[in-house]
């Protein structure tokens, strides 16, 4: 039996379009992954990786089956706004904490769980932030970060 044309025209969209995805997330993962140090008010370390493009903001920490305490990702937006966060395709809870310009904390949302259906709720500061720093589940009360503590670091966006 001979397959009919339309039905060859199906799959091939089929796998180019699974082809192009792939080939998304393989370049997204080989890239140069870029790092900051971030100090806690209380001294603590946290080693982040950075999502500066679009891209990477929207891949996010998704997929990641666990995250250590001094480990965390920084979204770095180009300019102050109300950005929100969702928590599509995530496996672990995080706390979120969304920084102004001047790296204080202008927003926190604590033990954000992973989102289990759609529609995902998305999360959002009530203050213009700069950064928002997702670390893991727990954090914030271990660290006593409040708001308008200021998180020190330093950027060298090439």
């Amino acid at each position: 039996m001979v397959p009919r044309f339309g039905t060859l025209i199906k799959v091939n969209r089929f796998f180019f379009i699974g082809f192009v995805f792939l080939l998304t997330l393989c370049s997204a993962q080989t890239r140069g992954t870029r790092f900051v140090k971030m100090f806690l008010p209380d001294g603590y370390t946290i080693t982040a990786e950075l999502a500066v493009t679009l891209e990477e903001r929207l891949l996010g920490l998704m997929q990641r089956k666990k995250i250590d305490p001094d480990q965390g990702m920084l979204l770095v937006f180009e300019q102050a706004n109300y950005h929100s966060i969702w928590m599509k395709n995530m496996k672990i809870p995080l706390d979120l904490l969304w920084l102004d310009r001047e790296k204080r904390i202008v927003h926190i949302e604590q033990n954000v769980p992973p989102c289990k259906e759609d529609p995902c709720p998305s999360y959002s500061s009530r203050f213009p932030a700069m950064y928002v720093l997702e670390i893991k589940a727990g954090s914030v009360d271990e660290h006593g970060l409040k708001m308008y503590d200021r998180i020190e670091f330093v950027l060298k966006l090439e």
